[in-house]
């Protein structure tokens, strides 16, 4: 670092990012009760996925093995996804929506719209085309 630089959080991309997550994940929990943010995006991957294999499901969303695990263990256990041996692989489990899960986040699903609109509501569309464009940049 030069020596007139000098080390200014407001201006880091981590901290920035993490207060923006903040924002979001209070919004979240206000409007969508009854789901962590991590189950959601695990329920949404499966509404498109369909039928996948824990670690592809969890590296779909951007979680870790254990983490992964965790969610499924947790969406097993209130009957909102389900298990089945991968007909290529015995050894492998399936994760797949159950009808129950599928019909709750269906319900939900606009409730997490909502949430990404409020957001975003502090930005100009253009705003929200280009933050969205940089952080599918950045991934």
């Amino acid at each position: 670092m030069a020596q007139d630089e000098k080390y200014v959080l407001d201006d880091q991309i981590g901290y920035l990012l993490r207060k923006a997550y903040q924002r979001n994940a209070v919004l979240f929990s206000e409007k969508v009760q009854d789901l962590t943010p991590t189950q959601f995006a695990v329920m949404a991957r499966l509404t498109e996925l369909s039928s996948v294999s824990q670690n592809q499901l969890g590296r779909t969303v951007g979680l870790d093995v254990a983490t992964t695990k965790g969610v499924i263990d947790r969406l097993l256990a209130r009957g909102l996804v389900q298990t089945a041996p991968s007909p290529s692989d015995r050894r492998r489990q399936l994760i797949s929506l159950t009808e129950e899960g599928w019909r709750f986040f269906m319900q939900k699903a606009q409730l997490g719209l909502e949430v990404s609109e409020d957001t975003l509501a502090p930005l100009t569309q253009s705003e929200k085309r280009n933050l969205l464009r940089i952080l599918r940049k950045l991934q």
